[in-house]
């Protein structure tokens, strides 16, 4: 037998010359893996204990594999250290590892045995009757198939597949009863050539992993090795040009697919949403129907290839057909990560452009209204390499957001980013995708544009699906939600508050709902402390000024129905906690009522008003409650007359912790004539000295020696600048958004602000302006 190292073309002094196979399954040893919590390592792992060695293992990160493994056996460390590789008999690594790491040059300096994870595979392979399942794409998910219907068919296989596999219950598993072992085979780093297996199952053969192949000739001679080395039958795809030249003139091969010329074809396909129905023939004869309960044409096509294998075993069809039916995709195979009458959320592991359109195109079939993509490139060179490839594969993503490059170890190449790939398919004509740099916030961008009936569709082999499980969660939470505003009112997800404040900043709120009854409000008071939910009130943003990270948790808008409700009683106005100030100033001018006529200067709404017993004109508003009606913690109403309150200067305590429903103002009867003429006074007065930019209103409380916007102006900070955020030059109490301001820049510049009052006048400015919110991640 040759040693492992000629057998896969390595360096003549990295390992010994060692019988690996019966060193692997008729032995016992210490083992240790390097990079053992990926996914092919830690089912490398899982085989190696079935199989009686003590095992080591090392990696950055613990992960709910390396748990699963320490449960079994393994012993884990959190760093890769060479005294931890010391006492084992061999060392294995995974090809994320680079071969100047300290733990393989001691490991080879001391005479031990140093392989690759594709050798040891291999290797244990040899102990069985191998049958290895290769290809750019889908090699997962058929491989997984292959050892379900052997499984079935009741051969007991072995197997080895890269990804978690519900239905086989680990993705790797040793069984001794059985002849056959079934392994998933890696060209990305050449050591396919390792395997020489009694069948091979050859799926499709294009461009990929060009960071470290030079161009598809280089891909082909390893596959064309793995043919080579396979001593029985090549199963391989006809309707894939290069894997049919590569095959077809190797005797003893089978081909399958859709072609007339096919072996093993499939006809009569029928696509549903998550599944197929097709017939199979063999030549001529049909051999039956069979129902595959994955969705996708290119699922039917990898069948093709499991039923061709299986048959040629010698399992009957109608077992094979049966097992199929039973057929589960592996993780993150268009998994379903979330699923309602309204929504569908599916994670993919996709990441070459053809892989890309196939299961967009099985997206689309589903027949929801819209599907929405989030894509994470997967590694710069292949984001180089296959960028105008890209520009065409999101046809069928009705909207896409492409975040950065998972870079997967590689250095970052200049001029690389998800903006490549947005670039490419905007040359193509689409006419909604954008680029997101901020990893943390794509699902905040999708979740956003969500509508009922939409498909959102995670892609990427990175850990974009980290992303889609945080909007299936709070999906969740959202629909609850719904469930108790109802039809009238409405609920969305991270809803930009920028757009629902006077000064246009602000990041996401969580779940901005907006309930239209005050049952509904109350509802979702004792929801959110049932589901320890932060709750936020927010009427029309004035006086508000919400950090770049937005707010966590629901953030209520009282809005129409019940909160925009104006009743007028003899002198009394009614008016519900939606209401914009201005508006009660003019229903009171309609009745002939006065009095109230100040309010027209203030921005808000009442609830707002209430809250911050808010002023203009020389008036406040409380002058003018006669009483409030508003819900306490546990969704409870009160009223409370005007003199049951307590208030003070822009603060009304009540509503720190309750919430505003209406309130009740008491008006004199009036002239229309003096009515209207205090109305131009108030806008007058707003028009001279109040900014027309997007602003808070006054950012300061007034000192007591000073008004604060005379402060300000003394110190000479009016057009004062920090970005787009700028003292007024009309009123040094407002800060103005030029346009594209951050909340960052807004504190930046109240800061400076209180700074130069503190150092060069002694004054302590207290903010007016309500600050809430996280800051940016």
């Amino acid at each position: 037998m040759k040693p492992v190292s000629e057998e896969c073309s390595a360096p003549a002094d990295r390992v010994l010359a060692i019988d690996l196979p019966r060193f692997l399954t008729q032995e016992h040893h210490r083992i240790h893996l390097v990079g053992v919590a990926g996914s092919g390592m830690s089912g490398l792992a899982a085989l190696l204990i079935e199989l009686g060695h003590t095992l080591s293992g090392s990696d950055k990160a613990s992960t709910m594999e390396t748990d699963r493994l320490q449960r079994l056996g393994l012993r884990f460390y959190e760093q890769h250290r060479p005294e931890h590789a010391c006492p084992a008999d061999l060392v294995v690594f995974s090809s994320a590892i680079k071969s100047d790491s300290p733990v393989l040059v001691t490991g080879r300096d001391s005479g031990k045995p140093v392989v690759r994870r594709a050798e040891a595979l291999a290797a244990i392979m040899r102990a069985k009757r191998g049958i290895v399942v290769a290809g750019m794409h889908g090699k997962t998910t058929t491989s997984a198939m292959t050892a379900h219907v052997l499984r079935e068919g009741g051969l007991h296989p072995s197997h080895y597949v890269g990804a978690e596999i519900p239905i086989l219950g680990t993705n790797a598993h040793w069984d001794p009863r059985g002849e056959y072992f079934v392994a998933e085979g890696d060209e990305s780093d050449g050591t396919l050539r390792c395997f020489h297996p009694e069948h091979a199952l050859i799926l499709n053969i294009e461009e990929e992993h060009l960071d470290f192949y030079s161009d598809l000739a280089a891909i082909e001679e390893v596959f064309a090795r793995l043919i080579q080395q396979t001593s029985g039958t090549v199963f391989y795809n006809i309707d894939d040009a290069n894997t049919a030249r590569l095959c077809a003139a190797r005797k003893n091969t089978i081909s399958f697919g859709f072609s007339d010329a096919a072996d093993y074809r499939g006809g009569e396909v029928d696509l549903h949403s998550f599944s197929s129905d097709f017939c199979v023939y063999f030549r001529e004869q049909k051999l039956g129907e069979a129902v595959l309960n994955v969705p996708g044409p290119h699922n039917v096509h990898n069948a093709l290839g499991v039923i061709a294998l299986a048959v040629e075993l010698g399992i009957p069809f109608k077992k094979i057909a049966a097992s199929l039916r039973k057929f589960e995709h592996a993780r993150r195979r268009f998994e379903i990560k979330y699923e309602s009458e309204r929504f569908l959320l599916v994670d993919d592991y996709a990441h070459h452009p053809t892989e890309i359109r196939a299961t967009l195109k099985t997206a689309r079939a589903t027949g929801r209204k819209r599907v929405l993509a989030m894509f994470q490139p997967h590694r710069y060179s292949r984001t180089q390499a296959l960028c105008t490839w890209f520009g065409g594969a999101f046809d069928d993503a009705d909207r896409l957001v492409v975040t950065d490059v998972y870079p997967a170890s590689e250095p970052p190449i200049p001029g690389i980013s998800g903006q490549t790939i947005v670039d490419e398919v905007l040359k193509r004509g689409h006419r909604a995708a954008t680029y997101q740099p901020r990893f943390e916030r794509i699902h905040c961008d999708i979740g956003n544009a969500l509508d009922v009936g939409d498909l959102v569709l995670s892609l990427g082999a990175g850990n974009i699906h980290e992303q889609l499980s945080i909007l299936a969660a709070d999906l969740v939470i959202a629909e609850k939600l719904r469930a108790i505003v109802g039809e009238s009112g409405d609920v969305r997800l991270y809803e930009p508050l920028s757009k629902h404040t006077t000064l246009r900043v602000g990041g996401p709120a969580q779940f901005w709902v907006e309930p239209q009854s005050e049952n509904a409000f109350a509802a979702l008071i004792r929801f959110c402390r049932d589901e320890n939910l932060p709750l936020f009130v927010m009427g029309r943003g004035s006086n508000l000024l919400v950090r770049d990270g937005g707010i966590r948790g629901v953030v209520v808008h009282p809005y129409g129905g019940d909160f925009d409700k104006i009743e007028i009683n003899g002198s009394e106005i009614t008016a519900g906690a939606g209401v914009k100030l201005r508006e009660v100033a003019y229903a009171a001018r309609a009745a002939n009522l006065g009095g109230l006529e100040w309010m027209e200067g203030i921005p808000g709404a009442v609830g707002g008003g209430l809250r911050m017993n808010a002023g203009a004109m020389g008036a406040q508003t409380f002058e003018n409650v006669a009483r409030v009606r508003y819900l306490d913690t546990e969704g409870n109403p009160h009223v409370k007359n005007r003199d049951e309150l307590e208030v003070f200067y822009r603060r009304f305590p009540l509503l720190e912790n309750n919430f505003a429903i209406s309130a009740t103002f008491h008006a004199q009867p009036a002239e229309r004539a003096k009515i209207d003429e205090r109305l131009r006074e108030s806008q007058e007065k707003r028009r001279t000295t109040q900014p027309v930019a997007k602003s808070a209103g006054c950012i300061f409380k007034n000192p007591d020696s000073i008004p604060a916007g005379k402060l300000v102006d003394e110190l000479g900070l009016k057009n004062l600048r920090i970005g787009n955020a700028r003292v007024s030059e009309v009123h040094g109490n407002f800060i103005v958004n030029d346009g594209g301001a951050t909340a960052t820049e807004m504190l930046e510049l109240i800061d400076r602000i209180k700074q130069t009052a503190k150092t060069k006048r002694g004054i302590e400015l207290e903010t007016e302006v309500q600050i809430v919110g996280e800051p940016r991640s």
